[in-house]
């Protein structure tokens, strides 16, 4: 089955426009858990606009799943998910400014960049990931540095779900195959959500795990936050096994 890890990262926003601890992150990350995810998604930036680091000390502290750190990996990054020793890192290309993660790495310019990264999380034994857009001719120059996972970047995909055209997904399937071949696992996320979500398991069988957030968090405006996580489970859990002979 497809895994999902519930981003944090605006139920943080959320929290910091008031001040002071409402919602109560710890709590969401416990709860979310207990409501049935499979993983905590969080992503802290320079600016600390949502998620802090402190938070992903504190976070840490109630994970009985997984917990996934993303992240640009400067020398402060590192420091941090080398000290928390998470279950995932997603290396992530995202500026300071950057309002949200808008891209993949440029995995031949970034090569060397990002195999130093990797060793050093290998060393602590953390699985990595490295944001990708979806274009298969990156996947060798990923495999090289010695990742172990590739998110696919899915921000292309859900616009064009959106505006109904199918195609969108074509370039995605070609790079899943290419991730396959190179014995590397496939996450993905961005702007993903129940309306999208099991078109993009059903052409990409081979997906280990999604992270949402921004979405997710919305539709429990309207759902609540149980009944949202239930719904995507189920849906994913269909779609997991409708293709479960499905192999490239």
């Amino acid at each position: 089955m497809v895994k999902l890890s519930v981003n944090l990262n605006k139920f943080a926003t959320l929290r910091n426009a008031r001040g002071g601890n409402i919602p109560n992150v710890l709590q969401v990350a416990a709860d979310v858990q207990s409501f049935g995810c499979h993983g905590i998604t969080v992503h802290p930036r320079p600016d600390e606009r949502h998620i802090t680091y402190k938070d992903v000390y504190d976070i840490s502290s109630v994970i009985t799943t997984e917990l996934n750190v993303e992240g640009n990996p400067t020398e402060k990054f590192m420091r941090l998910v080398l000290d928390v020793k998470p279950s995932q890192v997603t290396l992530v290309p995202d500026s300071e400014n950057t309002i949200t993660s808008n891209s993949g790495w440029d995995t031949f310019l970034y090569q060397d960049f990002l195999t130093q990264k990797i060793k050093k999380l290998k060393n602590k034994g953390i699985r990595s990931s490295i944001f990708l857009d979806p274009n298969p001719k990156m996947v060798s120059y990923a495999a090289r540095t010695g990742a172990d996972v590739i998110e696919l970047y899915t921000g292309y995909f859900a616009i064009g779900y959106a505006n109904r055209k199918w195609n969108c997904i074509d370039s995605y399937i070609d790079t899943a195959k290419n991730i396959v071949k190179n014995h590397m696992f496939i996450n993905a996320g961005h702007d993903l959500n129940l309306d999208n979500i099991s078109f993009l398991i059903d052409k990409i069988p081979n997906i280990s795990e999604v992270s949402i957030g921004h979405a997710l968090i919305n539709e429990s405006i309207y759902m609540g936050l149980e009944n949202t996580i239930q719904t995507y489970l189920k849906r994913i859990c269909k779609a997991s096994k409708s293709e479960n002979d499905i192999t490239f």
